[in-house]
């Protein structure tokens, strides 16, 4: 089978590949990495030939930067692109604290910022893999993911599935503060990507979720449980996913945020700037550059909000929640093995989810197999709930219009209409100095 990354000189991608060579099926035969950007790609090459000096077995591996080539024979592809690269997300992030909002790259104006320049790239890519891939899988990293998602499923319908780690690593860690296997409970998780809940988590038919909420010891064994004090995750009967944070918390965050002199996406671009570089002028030492480079990367996550809660540093249960490059394989598996699995994933919602219309990209339980992801039907979200939901999932349909048509009204629309921005002169100043 042929995979091909998207983004392939990305920092996640030896991620992949590590999990590729301990793929015992060895489904993939074929790796191909596509990039703009030459020197990424030389360096995170460095990374992967290190990662196989002691593997048995690796898929044979090439790279590209032209797209078209990448793309022809492709049986699935991940896309994994930053379109402006980490110069454009500290741009998008430190617009937003300018005007006065929350500086973060997929929540609110800076999210808005990122796939207004983002969305023409995507659709251009479904086009391509539509005429020379058209019997591909596409597997969307991307973030936005459920904007870019649904601006790639007008395209290429279903067979673009959006992933994300957070809502399995949620479901993973709080089936470990229950004690319990996570293969055993089914997880009632609903909403958008990076706007969800976890409602329930059933085991032999009996709702243990009370139980975790009633036990505020458990609370604090986990992430999603420090972030959020546990008389509001009572109040809420759910466990937020973790960047409900943005949300419930907008004041505090946006001021933590802006009081860092050195915001995320800057410290991101300092970090991976110097390793890309090490990586080039020390390709025999780019495996160790890279694993120091991605353990302070996945230490500093969510910092501002850990600040907060006053959760302290992440532990070992926060960080192995399954990443990116497990959730991508294991959907591969499902589809291209026809191992039919249960997966939360962002695709069309088909009704599955009442109140959005069916080709809104939400994020849900889904059966996968041969024949892609299919939304399960849930109960309807609580009242507060929805219409947060529907309000954001208006505000990505007309940022993708607006991306699409080039309009700036409607990007003024998109950026003044979302919850996280509180003036229209703030949306203004914002869209004033964003490049798309």
């Amino acid at each position: 089978m042929r995979l091909v990354i998207l983004g392939g000189g990305g920092f996640r991608v030896p991620l992949v590949h590590g999990r590729l060579l301990a793929d015992p099926d060895r489904l993939v035969d074929e790796l191909v990495l596509h990039d703009v950007d030459q020197d990424r790609l030389t360096a995170v090459t460095a990374v992967l030939d290190a990662q196989t000096a002691n593997a048995p077995w690796r898929p044979k591996l090439s790279s590209t930067s032209n797209l078209d080539e990448a793309l022809r024979g492709a049986d699935v592809i991940f896309s994994a692109i930053r379109v402006g690269g980490l110069t454009g997300r500290s741009a998008d992030e430190r617009h937003a604290i300018n005007a006065g909002l929350l500086g973060q790259e997929t929540v609110g104006a800076g999210g808005i910022s990122y796939a207004l320049r983002t969305v023409p790239v995507a659709v251009d890519i479904a086009e391509r893999i539509a005429r020379y891939a058209p019997e591909a899988w596409t597997i969307n990293f991307t973030n936005p993911a459920g904007t870019v998602t649904e601006a790639m499923s007008a395209v290429l319908g279903d067979r673009v599935i959006g992933i994300c780690d957070s809502p399995i690593g949620l479901c993973r860690r709080v089936a470990a503060a229950l004690d319990i296997p996570v293969e055993t409970a089914w997880f009632d998780y609903a909403g958008l990507n990076h706007l969800g809940w976890l409602r329930a988590v059933l085991v032999n038919g009996r709702d243990r979720l009370p139980e975790l909420l009633a036990n505020e010891q458990k609370l604090q064994s986990f992430e999603e449980g420090r972030l959020f004090e546990p008389d509001w995750l009572r109040a809420l009967g759910a466990i937020p996913n973790e960047y409900l944070h943005y949300y419930y918390y907008t004041r505090e965050t946006t001021q933590e945020i802006a009081a860092n002199p050195t915001p995320r996406g800057q410290f991101l671009q300092t970090q991976q700037s110097t390793f890309y570089q090490q990586a080039l002028t020390n390709p025999e030492k780019a495996l160790p550059l890279w694993q120091e480079t991605r353990s302070e990367r996945e230490r500093t996550y969510l910092a501002e909000a850990r600040q907060i809660a006053d959760a302290g540093e992440r532990t070992t249960c926060d960080t192995d929640g399954g990443g990116y490059e497990q959730v991508a394989l294991d959907l591969m598996a499902a589809i291209t093995a026809n191992r039919a699995a249960t997966m939360i994933l962002n695709v069309r919602n088909r009704g599955a989810l009442p109140g959005l219309d069916p080709d809104a990209v939400v994020e849900l339980p889904c059966l996968v197999d041969a024949n892609g992801a299919r939304p399960i039907a849930v109960d309807p979200l609580d009242g507060p709930a929805l219409s947060l939901v529907q309000q954001v999932k208006a505000v990505e349909r007309e940022t993708i219009a607006a991306a699409r048509t080039g309009s700036r009204e409607k990007a003024l629309r998109a950026l003044a209409g979302h919850p996280l921005v509180d003036s229209v002169r703030a949306a203004r100043a914002v869209l004033e100095v964003t490049e798309w």
